[in-house]
């Protein structure tokens, strides 16, 4: 799918702070609140001692080492080395609970997004590349972890610490405090250029993630067409550019963050430079204490560390903000397909089905199905047939509400599909496609998808009754053999097989068979319809195939013909009509003689 042009999610930058996002990020720290109070104090704390050490040191000298009092000295010795000694353990504290927090809400947040995901249509994923809903689940979570972990409480210790520096300073001597103030509006604007120039690249960058994100998964994932047709080439020079646009904006980054710490660094000399021209004059006139000069250069040094913290800790923040706007714009996203308030429960549908007057689009402009009426009896087969794109999948799609029709009712049992519970409903349809999606994993697990209501005798009893243990009995592990992503270490047959033991193991009381045996060989094919005829029995059952013979012992064939019912009726009788059918059917039978 062709990405949207203009400005997608990725481009979000959003606000260094925005008021409503925050207080829903907090929302997240409820279930943890004593942790996080805890942290707080704890940080608090680490800021006093913090704050301490240059005033210990101002105390030893004026009063002590001035005096030549070297039992005093000692006991202020022991005193830094014990404000030392709880800095360091205080911090390791307010560090591992912050980490603790942070890992829990990131679970929990996690949880969240994919559940919401479960929730969403299909059309939500026909218009959104999975690469792009990978970095929300992934990218965009971890620079939450990082506001709360290194963030939040960070920026307010660095507060903190810079507001009790400022205040020491000015309790100490208000007018050398005013001189190593001078520079502070420099450094104040030296932090709004980094801040701008910053938050331009940090948004380029996670344009280019979200590129590389979506073509790495389109491209890993259709790995057999890049090699079948040799595309090797055009796809690496394709993800050089991705990759170099990315490298160019990190470098940016970097490039800024370079020039930005020397820079502070050059003010805070020349604040140095200050503090030590003017105490020091005043230090020759008798009027300032030499140890307030040397707490003042410690304090100094102290003052324009967390400053750099801010401006590092910026970037984080609007990453987390940025972040925070597209997760929660997706998790504010209504599916458009959803159980009623109300909706009523099935436990076992009889398989009686309806449409009536069914219209349906993917897009609006071009309509598949137009004003569609059939009937399926309870334990009727009925087979669709027709051209490519004549709207048979598009039918079975419809009956589980993977899509939403635009006009008509779909019945089931008398019931309208959009009154029932959308689970009752799914779970009384079984599926098994042309293409069957296996997950990594073992056999058993593929079989049972994680239901605990299916016991392993009953996954054993599914593969038995449609042929699928012949195979199964036959790997090294059995039933608990590892299943590669997507089962490509498994054969077409094999594959399929599994998708009929899939289905039988859930019991669903309506099958769906859409074109299950159309890209397997005759032996297996074989194993298949035998399975099949066990896995009819007492079922309705849609079967959508392409190759005639495969239907010819439905009770009904319907024909479409561009989402629209031509023909209805039995083998023998739409070949005795001399229609659309039977011109099918003699294409088809002209074919196979050639082939």
């Amino acid at each position: 799918m062709a990405e949207r042009r203009g400005t997608t999610d990725d481009d979000v930058v959003g606000k260094a702070y925005d008021h409503q996002l925050a207080m829903r990020l907090l929302a997240y720290t409820r279930p943890y609140a004593r942790w996080v109070a805890l942290a707080i104090v704890v940080l608090f704390l680490t800021s006093l001692l913090d704050l301490a050490g240059p005033y210990l040191t101002k105390i030893a000298i004026d009063e002590h080492i001035a005096r030549r009092d070297l039992s005093g000295l000692g006991r202020i010795a022991l005193l830094y080395l014990a404000v030392v000694v709880g800095g360091f353990a205080l911090e390791y504290l307010q560090f591992y609970v912050m980490q603790w927090v942070g890992q829990r809400i990131v679970f929990d947040l996690r949880v969240q997004v994919l559940r919401h995901l479960h929730r969403q249509e299909l059309a939500f994923f026909d218009r959104n590349p999975v690469g792009r809903l990978m970095t929300r689940v992934t990218s965009d979570i971890q620079a939450l972890h990082e506001l709360f972990t290194t963030g939040v409480v960070a920026i307010f210790g660095d507060f903190v610490t810079l507001i009790g520096i400022i205040v020491v300073m000015f309790v100490l001597d208000w007018r050398l405090a005013l001189v190593a103030n001078i520079v502070l509006p420099v450094l104040l604007a030296i932090s709004m250029l980094f801040r701008s120039r910053v938050r331009a690249s940090y948004r380029d960058i996670r344009s280019r993630v979200a590129a590389m994100n979506s073509f790495l998964q389109e491209h890993i994932t259709g790995m057999r067409v890049v090699q079948i047709f040799g595309h090797e080439g055009g796809s690496r020079r394709r993800f050089d550019g991705l990759n170099s646009a990315h490298r160019d904006a990190q470098l940016r980054t970097v490039l800024y963050y370079a020039l930005f710490f020397p820079a502070v660094e050059i003010v805070s000399a020349v604040a140095t430079g200050l503090i030590l021209w003017f105490g020091g004059g005043r230090i020759v006139q008798n009027a300032l204490e030499f140890g307030v000069l040397v707490a003042f250069m410690q304090y100094a040094e102290r003052f324009f560390r967390p400053i750099s913290d801010l401006s590092e800790k910026y970037n984080t923040f609007q990453a987390a903000m940025a972040s925070s706007e597209r997760i929660f714009k997706l998790l504010d996203r209504q599916p458009a397909i959803h159980s009623r308030r109300g909706a009523r429960r099935l436990e076992r549908a009889r398989g009686h089905i309806v449409f009536e007057n069914v219209r349906f689009a993917y897009d609006p402009d071009e309509p598949v199905l137009h004003d569609l009426s059939f009937e399926v009896q309870p334990g009727e087969r009925l087979a669709l047939v027709g051209a490519t794109g004549a709207g048979k999948t598009s039918i079975l799609s419809v009956l589980t509400r993977l899509y939403e029709i635009q006009g008509g009712r779909v019945l089931l049992d008398g019931i309208d599909i959009r009154d029932l519970d959308v689970q009752d409903l799914r779970r009384q349809v079984g599926v098994v496609l042309q293409d069957v999606f296996l997950f990594a994993g073992d056999i058993e697990r593929n079989i049972r998808l994680g239901e605990t209501r299916i016991t392993s005798e009953q996954v054993r009893r599914a593969a038995q009754l449609v042929s699928a243990d012949r195979f199964i009995d036959k790997l090294p592990q059995g039933y608990a053999a590892e299943v590669t992503e997507r089962g490509s270490t498994l054969s077409v047959g094999q594959r399929q097989l599994l998708a009929l033991s899939r289905v039988l193991a859930f019991d669903p009381a309506i099958l769906v068979l859409d074109e299950a045996t159309s890209s397997i060989d005759t032996e297996t094919e074989i194993l298949i319809r035998a399975a099949l005829h066990r896995l009819l029995e007492g079922r309705t059952a849609l079967v959508v195939a392409h190759r005639l013979s495969t239907i010819q012992d439905c009770d009904r064939i319907l024909v479409l013909h561009r989402g629209r019912l031509r023909e209805s009726g039995t083998h023998a009788e739409l070949l005795g009509q001399r229609g659309l059918y039977a011109r099918l059917h003699e294409l088809q039978f002209r074919d196979e003689n050639a082939a």
